[in-house]
């Protein structure tokens, strides 16, 4: 038997690991068992290029909580190690034997997965566990052995016989404080967080299998059962099999493995798998998102050779693209010993703009193959496409391909499909293409109507994020500005070169805007008198292009361009001095009467706005009751 101290720089290594190293103890089931895959799949290496003669098999993991003796047992059935190869990789701190086994079989283990970054995984079990055995014989022909160590840089290393097959186990004393992880709830949850996509089976338990009726059973038979391994993980997930080699059913299959209590099906997906500069793959859905900007919940999750990482992927995926779901698996993302930060690295912003590129020739791909169905589908992707143009400055250079513009009308244009549709009407006296939208098309009903009298298109923009995109777009694009509907009166809105007769002179004028601001007495409204058609609305109230959109940025967390505080509330009241109505202010001699007039008439223009609310509201609706008994 061999005594001696472990290979440390300091007597306290272990508590130090304990506190400082992993913050996180529970992830030592993650760390032990990815050690187990890679003795595994080193194995696997070894044998398909000859250099191991034995019989790989089917090998399997197996996890097993023995609480009577307050141990846990993770046992592989891979390489092993001889007993000097115990002295080398467990008795020399942060030496890892996965990386000198890359580096020697670099040629040939390219695509063997074996993680091979973490020397210091397997002292994670001193988190848990007051001692640790590691019971193991190798794969060549030596003899087994046991090393045990209770958390001191002592160790003891002894031949054994206890051990007569190939692989490892490793054997945790659970420390009092950590007696949760004697509890198969516990230790099922953890399997299913960190190993659920291991590449390796993972046995934890047996279940009760029942064996199918032959054909000719008679109806009162019963089946037979039988117990069998209870498998835990999807050692082949999506994103390790060819996209060739996968159906719409098998993506969907997987998707609710992934988020097992979303119950509605993702609209699409993305198939990511690229291995130069670096390597990743990955699957991304498209949920239904509509206007929800929430991404708190069944975020993107990222795996590292198919170990759980986090879902905490802000770097790595661009921010728009966190509205996702799915999983992102490289090697090359750069993580700390513990795996639990990303680090700064070049890698990571080639990933993203990786990423990035993909999504955006999905997109193109999908309008393409199907225009009708990609129609369906945009008002429940149109958020992550927006936000893109507005964060993403090469994803918006692609975006002219795949951004529809809906019309209020139900029809959908891409942006040199709306230029050429509204370009003779819509072009001011100056050149400028104007683009009229609308926000909500039931709220600005009316002034989409005007607009349609007049022969213009609105379109409808109706996402949260929509006044950044305008800026947006108003700025990568010349001679375009975007005005909606009800930003002033539908004859101001695209400015041309077009005379309006009035009926009044400019006493009588002055006269008409004295009266309606006196009688109003509300510092929000700008009186606006206009030489409107007689038809028109007496009053309209529009609200100021820059100052509506400024405040909508500021509700979005924009801060507009000057990041300051509230917005005030600030409309014009558009006066319309050739109706019928503005005659009747001017010859109506009773001050009080005029006031009257003058109130309720703006009052229906409050109510056209939904401005009308509260005690104003229930004041206008007995006015209205009282004048019908008159």
């Amino acid at each position: 038997m061999t005594k001696g101290n472990i290979n440390v720089s300091v007597e306290n290594i272990f508590p130090l690991i304990k506190k400082f190293l992993y913050s996180d103890h529970e992830i030592f089931l993650r760390e032990l068992i990815s050690n187990a895959t890679d003795a595994t799949l080193k194995l696997k290496h070894l044998t398909s290029i000859g250099e191991a003669k034995v019989e790989y098999g089917n090998p399997k993991l197996e996890v097993k909580i023995d609480k009577e003796n307050k141990t846990l047992h993770i046992i592989d059935q891979g390489i092993g190690m001889t007993g000097e190869e115990v002295e080398k990789y467990i008795n020399q701190v942060a030496f890892s034997g996965a990386e000198e086994f890359l580096e020697k079989y670099k040629d040939t283990a390219k695509d063997s997965g074996i993680i091979g970054h973490f020397g210091l995984g397997f002292y994670s079990a001193f988190m848990v566990a007051e001692k640790v055995e590691i019971l193991t014989k190798s794969y060549k022909d030596e003899p087994a052995v046991r090393w045990i160590c209770d958390g001191s840089p002592e160790f003891t290393l002894e031949e054994t016989t206890d051990k007569t097959d190939r692989g490892t186990e490793i054997i945790l004393h659970i420390a009092e404080d950590s007696v949760e992880f004697l509890e198969e709830g516990k230790i099922r949850e953890l399997l299913l967080k960190y190993n659920k996509f291991m590449p390796v089976p993972i046995k934890f338990g047996t279940k009760t299998h029942t064996l199918p009726l032959p054909e000719d059973a008679p109806e009162d038979a019963v089946a037979e059962t039988e117990e069998v391994d209870n498998i835990i993980n999807n050692p082949t997930p999506a994103w390790t099999i060819a996209p060739s080699e996968l159906t719409n059913e098998d993506y969907m299959k997987f998707y609710h493995e992934l988020y097992p209590m979303q119950f509605e099906e993702p609209l699409f997906n993305i198939h990511l798998n690229v291995d130069y500069p670096f390597n990743l793959t990955g699957v991304l859905f498209f949920p239904k998102l509509s206007n929800n900007l929430n991404i708190e919940k069944d975020k993107i999750q990222l795996y590292q050779n198919q170990v759980f990482v986090t879902d905490e992927v802000k770097g790595i995926v661009p921010d728009f693209l966190m509205l996702l779901r799915g999983v992102i698996d490289s090697p090359d993302i750069p993580l700390n010993v513990s795996r639990s930060y990303l680090q700064a690295d070049g890698a990571v912003k080639k990933i993203s703009s990786y990423i990035t590129k993909k999504v955006a020739d999905k997109m193109s791909s999908l309008i393409n193959e199907n225009r009708e169905d990609y129609e369906k589908k945009w008002n429940d992707i149109k958020v992550v496409i927006e936000y893109g143009i507005v964060t993403e400055e090469k994803f918006a250079e692609k975006a002219d391909k795949f951004t529809l513009y809906p019309t209020t009308d139900g029809k959908y244009f891409l942006w040199n499909e709306l230029e050429e549709k509204i370009k003779l009407n819509q072009t001011d006296k100056d050149g400028n293409l104007v683009v009229l939208y609308a926000s909500n098309a039931d709220e600005q009903h009316s002034y989409i109507q005007s607009a349609k009298d007049k022969g213009y298109e609105v379109i409808l923009l109706d996402s949260p994020i929509i006044p950044h995109v305008i800026q947006k777009l108003e700025t990568s694009k010349e001679k375009i500005s975007f005005v909606r509907v009800d930003a002033d009166h539908i004859n101001n809105l695209i400015k041309k070169d077009e005379p309006f007769i009035s009926k009044l002179n400019e006493t009588e004028k002055e006269s008409l805007k004295k009266n309606v601001e006196e009688a109003i007495k509300d510092n929000k409204f700008t009186v606006q008198l206009e030489d409107l058609d007689s038809n028109d609305a007496p009053f309209t109230i529009t609200q100021p292009e820059f100052m509506r959109r400024m405040k909508d940025m500021q509700a979005t967390r924009g801060g507009g361009m000057f990041g300051m505080g509230g917005f005030p509330e600030m409309y014009n009241l558009v006066v319309n001095s050739n109706s019928e109505f503005a005659n009747q202010i001017l010859n109506t001699e009773s001050t009080e009467e005029k006031e009257g007039l003058i109130k309720y008439a703006l009052d229906l223009a409050k109510l056209s706005q939904n401005l009308l609310k509260g005690k104003d509201l229930t004041d206008f609706i007995q006015k209205s009751y009282q004048n019908l008994n008159k």
